[in-house]
């Protein structure tokens, strides 16, 4: 499947945004939950349901809807980003869903990054966020 890349770049960042391939509404917005390669191909064969995922030679991006940061602690090495901004050089679209939905569910992916990560689930504070893609 090809890459899906906004023509528009973060030059603050350097990032790139990953778009949604054509005819995925996201009413949600989106975000993007990243993990090191060697831990997303062991976390896309856990997950029950999956949406857009995209990957390149280092890492993998799950599309989240907008604001699943909120409340939640994501334990390193994954990394959250905002608008889906990613520092990546050319990821590419390798999983698309098959209904019309492009999010991965972010508490059932948050509580399996936990666990391949060997990190304790830690629900942030009322109020706090995340501070990571910022």
């Amino acid at each position: 499947m090809a890459g899906l890349l906004s023509r528009g770049r973060d030059e603050t960042r350097g990032q790139l945004r990953l778009d949604l391939p054509p005819g995925m509404p996201a009413a949600l917005g989106h975000d993007a939950v990243g993990l090191p390669a060697r831990h997303g191909r062991r976390l896309l064969s856990r997950l029950p349901r999956t949406g857009c995922v995209y990957s390149d030679t280092e890492w993998m991006w799950w599309i989240v809807p907008a604001g699943s940061d909120h409340d939640l602690a994501w334990p390193l090495p994954a990394y959250y980003s905002r608008g889906a901004y990613v520092p990546a050089a050319a990821p590419r679209l390798i999983h698309r869903p098959d209904g019309p939905s492009p999010y991965t569910p972010p508490i059932p992916l948050y509580l399996m990054v936990c666990q391949i990560t060997g990190v304790a689930p830690a629900w942030a504070r009322y109020g706090a966020r995340s501070t990571q893609g910022v």
